[in-house]
């Protein structure tokens, strides 16, 4: 028997599917995007520490009465103490590189409450005070040793209120919202997700005329692991996987081709013991979607919660509805289970049990539809001969 693939087109090489890739991978772009944004954060670092020394040098400078007042050792120091002090809030903003937006306003929500409580209990205090006379006379004077003790304890409260707002803040922020009452925010994806394609959509071949329908506006991503898999069958010494093999790598090297379609190759490096649990590792890390035929992906896909569009729903899906009553031309290609049934197919495959045409065996007949049934393996018509026939 004559390999089936003789007459098709010359499979595509791995090799001159790399050299058509026109588009840089996700992961490429990714570590573009954090590259970046690192040199970003680095300059305006540089640009926070630069200007909190000079305002702060600049600010002292301004306050000096005589030039002399402004000394070397006072320049030195100020520019140390300002060096520092920006050190110190580098390095903790660089150690925290996973900042949420509700923890640093929770933050700042309890700070504020946290102050305006103090300013409150302290105002209580100054009226308490004044009215047991605890303050002095002559503010010109000295402080006492009991205001000294007032204002201490002013600073305590102060501190105290503001630790305690921040973290009951962050301790109860997930119970209600803290950015804006009674709006909830969720994280979105600008643009249409890229699809990572499966072995087996590349395989099963209806991917090529759908894309030349314009109907595909998504970028789709080849991983390595998908290629090298492909290639691996390709090279199998088994008749039928060489077959499928050349098919997947023929079809990818048409897509590439296709001016409608955005076709990248991710060379992302993920750990799985198959590839199909590569897929899922990749499409969950890099929020991309999984476009495949296997009923099995999809299930283990939906158990992660990864997103999946399986081919065979799509096409199920796009099948033209038959409902009870209409009428139906079709050849009745062979008996069915029972002794009088005949059975007939639709051009898209969907199988139509024709009763009393045990005997039309051959020919085309007109048939009434009866009824619809959808099962597991697909959509099952049951019809009648037309009268007349």
């Amino acid at each position: 028997m004559p390999d089936e693939t003789a007459h098709s087109d010359p499979p595509a090489s791995v090799e001159s599917i790399r050299r058509a890739i026109r588009f840089k991978p996700p992961s490429v772009v990714a570590e573009q995007a954090r590259q970046s944004q690192r040199l970003l954060l680095l300059v305006v670092r540089l640009l926070f520490l630069v200007l909190l020394v000079t305002v702060c040098l600049l600010t002292v400078a301004s306050r000096a009465d005589r030039p002399e007042e402004f000394k070397f050792t006072t320049l030195v120091g100020l520019f140390l103490g300002a060096t520092a002090v920006g050190v110190i809030v580098l390095v903790v903003d660089a150690k925290t590189p996973n900042k949420r937006l509700t923890s640093v306003v929770g933050v700042y929500l309890g700070l504020c409450v946290g102050l305006i409580g103090a300013l409150a209990i302290n105002a209580l205090i100054d009226v308490v005070a004044e009215a047991w006379g605890l303050k002095r006379a002559n503010p010109g004077t000295s402080p006492t040793p009991m205001e000294i003790y007032l204002g201490l304890s002013k600073v305590v409260i102060a501190i105290v209120l503001c630790y305690l707002a921040v973290s009951i803040v962050l301790t109860t922020k997930d119970d209600f919202r803290v950015v804006i009452p009674y709006v909830e925010f969720t994280k979105q994806v600008r643009g249409v997700r890229p699809l990572l394609l499966d072995t087996s959509v590349l395989i099963d071949g209806r991917l090529e005329p759908l894309s030349q329908t314009g109907f595909l506006a998504t970028p789709l991503v080849v991983p390595q692991f998908v290629l090298d898999e492909l290639q691996a069958l390709a090279d199998s010494s088994d008749k039928l996987k060489r077959a499928r093999g050349r098919r997947g790598l023929t079809i990818l090297g048409r897509l590439q081709g296709n001016p409608l379609l955005d076709v990248s190759l991710d060379d992302t490096d993920v750990e799985g013991h198959s590839v199909d649990h590569k897929l899922l590792q990749l499409a969950a890390s890099q929020n991309l979607r999984v476009l495949t035929t296997d009923y099995n992906l999809d299930k283990v896909a939906e158990i992660k919660g990864v997103p999946v569009l399986n081919l065979n729903e799509m096409a199920q899906a796009l099948k033209p509805q038959v409902i009870p009553g209409e009428s139906l031309t079709l050849a009745v290609v062979k008996r069915g289970e029972a002794a009088n049934q005949g059975v007939g197919y639709l051009p898209d495959g969907t199988m139509v049990v024709i009763e009393e045409a045990a005997g039309q065996v051959g020919r085309e007949v007109a048939v009434l539809v009866t009824n619809s049934l959808q099962t597991s393996a697909g959509r099952m018509i049951f019809a009648k001969l037309a009268a007349g026939r």
